[in-house]
């Protein structure tokens, strides 16, 4: 499948309502440390949560969409204000669905990064479907645009400034 260039991705974010993130591999850099206790930490990068608040604040709205459930993820989208955390599913458009009718949103107005085999299904529902630049070799293949940057350093960042782009939006405007 060809994919689309920067100049095309930033066209087709235009009609994009909603971004979905998978977290392990996208948000972070497919790490979990576990502690001898089960405590668990993830390395999340902070440029890639700052562009989401701006994107927040801007109107756009966010969604985590993970298989797997994760008291450290909780943790850092509520730092962040992400309201819409899902997890613990293994199918994440059964996952996703709900929310999209609470919202109002259809599956071609979502955009969604993910970086794994578990994120082809949602990578094919969506209107604009992207990998991280580390991603599964067939999650490469499915998707629409696939990021510079490595999954956990900076391709949500990379994203989000596609969006900024295409919503002729000065991200710094949302500073507070």
């Amino acid at each position: 499948m060809a994919k689309l260039t920067r100049e095309q991705f930033v066209e087709r974010f235009k009609s994009i309502k909603l971004l979905a993130l998978d977290v392990d591999g996208v948000l972070t850099d497919d790490s979990i440390y576990f502690g001898p206790d089960g405590f668990e930490a993830k390395r999340f990068n902070i440029s890639d949560g700052f562009f989401m608040v701006l994107a927040m604040r801007s109107g756009l709205q966010l969604a985590i969409v993970s298989g797997r459930a994760s008291p450290a993820t909780v943790t850092r989208m509520k730092d962040l204000g992400v309201k819409h955390v899902l997890q613990d599913m293994k199918s994440k458009v059964a996952q996703i669905t709900p929310l999209l009718e609470e919202l109002g949103v259809e599956f071609s107005e979502v955009a969604f990064a993910g970086n794994e085999l578990l994120d082809i299904s949602l990578a094919r529902k969506s209107g604009l479907s992207v990998a991280v630049a580390d991603a599964a070799p067939e999650l490469l293949e499915v998707v629409d645009y696939v990021t510079e940057k490595k999954g956990g350093c900076g391709a949500v960042r990379e994203i989000l400034e596609c969006y900024f782009e295409a919503a002729d939006i000065d991200p710094q405007s949302y500073i507070v």
